[in-house]
């Protein structure tokens, strides 16, 4: 089992750059950041946790560019994986997102994982011109055509949301395949896009009991003619011994903690005590 922190990133508290650091000395795989562009005040989506407009946390309102963010990570470590839990592909050009990853990438060494959500904030997405009932394609047709740029000399592609012609794109990633995870529910409908269009899943955290949701998973992955096995992580939840054990069995690849909203000194002292207890 491996195991990696997410930090919340936001204009207060412990920075990226001496999050991830920590993290890499304490022997943690992976560093996780999330993505809002902004939050619109005035909302009709509703946060999956509170069940209204209501926010569960004023982060969401304060969150750093992920790009940005792991690129100052990547500047003071060597080994750890750096990825987003979630950003959201969709808004973004996905030319100019696919060149972003690319360069974090060769920059980094290869250590790229992008965590991609489809967006619980329909109304947030609308902002960038992305309706609320088609993000699952929208999101489809950017994977495709980031995947195209980052693995074809001259690449091209043509779809609903996504249009560009032959086109030359370097740097490409270190990565041969620069790991694709889709964070999200695992409903019926989430699980199928994944086995068609992703390398593995990011779960939500506010899911504790994945052993049904993983059967599905495995279930479409093998309907839909995949190799292997789809790459889980589990993210947020308990971290004790028999959690870890029992997620193991399910086929769970990586367990992510967490971090505290809190000053600097209690964050790198939480990331110490959880590498002790897991390490």
């Amino acid at each position: 089992m491996k195991f990696g922190i997410v930090l919340f990133t936001s204009d207060r508290g412990i920075t990226p750059a001496t999050c991830a650091k920590a993290a890499e000395h304490a022997g943690f795989h992976s560093f996780y950041v999330p993505e809002h562009t902004h939050i619109p005040v005035r909302r009709d989506a509703a946060h999956p946790r509170t069940g209204t407009a209501d926010l569960p946390d004023d982060r969401y309102l304060r969150t750093l560019d992920p790009w940005v963010a792991l690129a100052m990570a990547a500047a003071v470590t060597t080994t750890i994986r750096l990825g987003t839990a979630v950003a959201l592909p969709v808004e973004s050009d996905p030319i100019t997102l696919a060149k972003t990853i690319a360069t974090l990438d060769f920059l980094s060494g290869g250590r790229v994982t992008l965590g991609a959500g489809f967006g619980w904030n329909t109304d947030e997405l609308a902002d960038h011109g992305i309706p609320g009932k088609f993000r699952y394609t929208a999101l489809r047709e950017y994977v495709e055509a980031m995947r195209a740029l980052w693995t074809e000399d001259v690449a091209s592609y043509e779809g609903r949301f996504v249009n560009f012609g032959d086109s030359w794109a370097y740097p490409k990633p270190v990565q041969r395949h620069l790991p694709v995870l889709a964070g999200a529910t695992g409903t019926e409908r989430t699980l199928t896009w994944i086995a068609a269009n992703a390398d593995g899943w990011l779960t939500n955290p506010a899911e504790t009991e994945l052993d049904d949701q993983i059967k599905l998973l495995n279930k479409h992955w093998q309907a839909a003619g995949r190799e292997n096995k789809p790459y889980i992580v589990a993210l947020g939840g308990r971290a004790d011994p028999a959690r870890v054990e029992h997620l193991a069995s399910l086929g769970v690849d990586e367990v992510v903690i967490g971090l505290p909203d809190t000053d600097e000194d209690a964050v790198l002292a939480f990331i110490a005590k959880m590498a002790d207890r897991l390490m």
